[in-house]
């Protein structure tokens, strides 16, 4: 399998193959994350917004919601789609472990399934993103599907 290792910019439909592996650097999730991710969302669960009455919660400490830890790995690996993603159509998700304030998170992913749109200048790409704690310890998988530009597509629309 090909590890790119840290990537920082645009990896388009044609640069990509099965097997092939990048990470992403890694991110501190802070109380004024989970602040304002609660404030924006209106996610208002007792869970996130009590830090009083804690006895009744299944997870102890400051935890914030997977969805949360989701939308932080994808800013992680946006640049890896710079230039090239033109959607994002599904995904499948998994938690793992509960992710708390002050953890820091990172994001291994692997191409899982590439092909060829019928049109022919772009494809559809699968990656598994495991997104793992300051421990290594996988803590959320997705798998998302995205449609993304060829890189002959791109050259042709900028006129490189």
């Amino acid at each position: 399998m090909n590890d790119l290792g840290l990537i920082g910019s645009g990896l388009f439909f044609d640069d990509l193959a099965l097997g092939m592996r990048w990470h992403s650097p890694g991110r501190t999730l802070l109380e004024a994350d989970l602040a304002t991710y609660i404030n924006l969302t209106w996610f208002t669960e007792e869970l996130f917004t009590n830090l009083h009455d804690r006895t009744s919660h299944a997870i102890q400490g400051r935890p914030v919601p997977a969805l949360l830890v989701m939308a932080f790995a994808e800013g992680l690996i946006v640049p890896t789609l710079a230039r090239a993603g033109l959607a994002f159509l599904h995904t499948d998700m998994e938690v793992h472990a509960s992710t708390g304030v002050g953890d820091t998170i990172h994001v291994a992913c692997e191409v899982i399934e590439v092909r060829l749109t019928s049109k022919g200048d772009r494809g559809l790409v699968r990656t598994r993103n495991i997104v793992l704690n300051q421990n290594d310890r996988p803590v959320l998988t997705y798998q998302p599907l995205r449609l993304l530009r060829l890189r002959a597509a791109q050259d042709q629309t900028t006129g490189a």
